[in-house]
């Protein structure tokens, strides 16, 4: 399976700095040998979040695939989102449910898998990619804001709860188009006002590796030219 994008710029800041065994390739992250979990989006074949209505055993095995071959993670990452464009009168109620779980429910369920391995062993992290929708709603992307203003409560709420357990929660406020060679509507024109993917995995792992003296629970990550 071969990553693009903010896909391969996370777990490659996660190979280069040593969170894991050598590894030449990523193939799946089953396969890897890091007690880390990055539930993708629906193009990752190892995650089938389609909002069937298998989801939530689909969640049970992947964390239980994940125990046998690695152990309880140190870190989860939840990424997966869905838009479904148009205005109220003319959104398709069925594809909104099916937004809704892959960007919101699913996170609940990953999030309660994490955290029960978590709580046990006193330790870990658990992050959610939101987007500038999750504090603003756009007109006609009220899909995607309900997914998302979700996530961002499902998250500072997880933060209150977890983080006097010793559970790092994150929630990542990605506001602006990131930098992508395999999109030519990405394309970065040099000017550094698309988010570059490196630059945001380097934040993941920032937040990862913060002292518990001074954990912080959202972070907004913008270009220098984004208006807010």
């Amino acid at each position: 399976m071969s990553y693009e994008g903010f896909t391969r710029s996370l777990l490659s800041t996660i190979k280069n700095f040593n969170l894991f065994r050598d590894k030449s390739s990523f193939k799946g992250i089953g396969k890897l040998d890091l007690p880390c979990s990055v539930i993708w989006g629906t193009s990752d074949e190892t995650v089938p979040f389609e909002g069937h209505k298998e989801m939530q055993k689909d969640v049970e095995n992947l964390f239980i695939q994940n125990d046998k071959l690695l152990g309880p993670p140190n870190l989860v990452i939840y990424n997966p989102s869905a838009r479904v464009r148009g205005g109220i009168a003319e959104v398709d109620p069925v594809e909104t449910q099916k937004a809704i779980n892959i960007t919101c429910f699913g996170a609940f369920l990953c999030a309660q898998q994490a955290a029960t391995r978590m709580l046990k062993r006193g330790s870990g992290s658990i992050f959610f990619t939101g987007a500038s929708a999750g504090v603003k709603g756009y007109p006609k992307s009220s899909v995607f804001a309900m997914g998302k203003f979700g996530l961002r409560g499902l998250a500072q709420a997880l933060a209150r709860e977890l983080h006097p357990q010793n559970i790092h929660i994150g929630h990542f406020v990605i506001d602006g188009g990131i930098h992508a060679d395999h999109r030519p509507e990405r394309k970065d024109p040099g000017d550094d006002s698309m988010l570059d993917p490196d630059a945001i995995a380097e934040t993941y792992l920032q937040f990862h590796r913060q002292d518990r003296s001074s954990w912080a629970w959202e972070i907004e990550l913008r270009p220098w030219v984004e208006t807010f």
